[in-house]
């Protein structure tokens, strides 16, 4: 429509929600279909933190907070930080907003001007280039593939940096792949980034509780102190904390760099409701046993599906080393018919495919920048995955 602004071309919606829409449409009409597309945990957010929103109900903490985040809330994140990641931040570093999302989206918005490119990992997060294009910079793709099992290596982020780089966006462990960097892995990436001091960082820290076997987390300002002042290192309660729903993100930085984020936010959305922040503040700062109660549970659904997947003719599935994630290779897949006539052009061709014959929801790879691949999550039921495999097995060994 002639109304509709420039911008709007330059984006595109979310495939990861457009997938769980059109899954939860063909339940709804009486379809037989297992959504793996959904990016959020199971299981219920924990009873403390739910009984803690009530209390803040109760007592009528329902009005304006601080734009960026009530008090409490803010010293409880610097404690989070010196804690678990050796980062020691004051509060006016600190910001936060509605979701994870709303996060990035104001560092970008607050920084990026036409020209400035941002160097992004190839597999991303769907939503990382098109804020950036939002934003008026330039998304700077460098694929990582399965053969370097989806991490950048030092040479291809030298590589990529130009005199016009503003941002590097690192994700671990990733969405879509669940790759997780050693801390070797990374500091050969800060060490890149040490010889460029106009290269910011932007540190997406959202999957940190959930990594397997022995591996360890680290973050960018933690594994070099020297990246401090240019590192904005952002987490939320979203992923480990089972709220997804209560939209709350956060992040630490520089101090300049928070208070515009915070100009950001008082001319969009202006505070996160009061309510959801009380609610965090308590899964901060309660009880955390269930972190690793939960960090076993996925492991087994990663093992599980990642067992099965492998067994599928023409997949290849590396296993991850967190999130709750996959990202199985389907080169052996391409260019194959399948039993219900369709051709298998591409990740897109075979993701559609297989909802419509078998009612599996996936993501393709190419929304997330790197084919030919599909992303499955495993935060559902250990019965829905073997059930979702066991047809993705079926899917495959009918292609011709």
């Amino acid at each position: 429509m002639a109304f509709l602004s420039d911008t709007l071309a330059r984006v595109k919606p979310s495939p990861t929600i457009a997938v769980t829409t059109k899954a939860a449409e063909l339940k709804a009409a009486g379809k037989d279909v297992i959504g793996l597309g959904a990016g959020e945990p199971d299981f219920d957010t924990p009873q403390n933190v739910k009984d803690a929103a009530k209390r803040a109900i109760d007592a009528g903490k329902t009005k304006y907070t601080a734009v960026d985040g009530i008090p409490e809330l803010k010293k409880a994140i610097c404690a989070k930080f010196e804690r678990e990641n050796g980062l020691k931040y004051a509060p006016n570093q600190v910001t936060v907003g509605t979701g994870g999302k709303q996060i990035l989206y104001n560092a970008l918005m607050a920084t990026c001007n036409p020209g400035d490119e941002v160097i992004i990992p190839a597999p991303y997060w769907v939503s990382y280039p098109d804020m950036v294009l939002l934003a008026g910079g330039t998304p700077v793709a460098v694929a990582a593939g399965m053969e370097t099992q989806f991490k950048l290596q030092p040479e291809q982020l030298e590589a990529a940096i130009t005199p016009k780089t503003k941002w590097f966006i690192f994700n671990s462990p990733s969405n879509p792949t669940g790759a997780g960097y050693t801390r070797a892995e990374l500091k050969a990436l800060t060490d890149v980034l040490m010889r460029h001091p106009h290269v910011w960082v932007m540190s997406d820290d959202m999957y940190e509780h959930l990594v397997f076997d022995d591996f360890e987390f680290c973050t960018p300002a933690q594994v070099e102190p020297g990246l401090y002042d240019r590192t904005l290192t952002c987490n939320g309660v979203s992923k480990a904390y089972a709220m997804t729903g209560w939209r709350i993100g956060y992040a630490a930085g520089p101090v300049a760099l928070i208070k515009a984020m915070g100009t950001i936010q008082s001319q969009s959305t202006s505070n996160p409701s009061s309510v959801s922040q009380y609610a965090a503040l308590e899964g901060l700062t309660g009880p955390q046993e269930f972190l690793a109660e939960n960090r076993a549970l996925f492991q087994r659904r990663r093992d599980l599906v990642v067992g099965m997947l492998n067994e599928a003719k023409g997949v290849t599935c590396p296993k991850p080393e967190g999130a709750f994630y996959v990202y199985p290779d389907i080169s052996g897949c391409i260019g194959k018919t399948s039993a219900g006539g369709a051709k298998i052009t591409d990740d897109e061709a075979f993701a559609t495919a297989l909802l419509e014959e078998t009612g599996v929801a996936v993501v393709f790879g190419a929304a997330f920048g790197l084919s030919p691949n599909f992303r499955v999550s495993y935060a559902t039921s250990d019965a829905a995955l073997t059930e979702a495999c066991t047809r993705i097995q079926a899917f495959c060994a009918g292609l011709v």
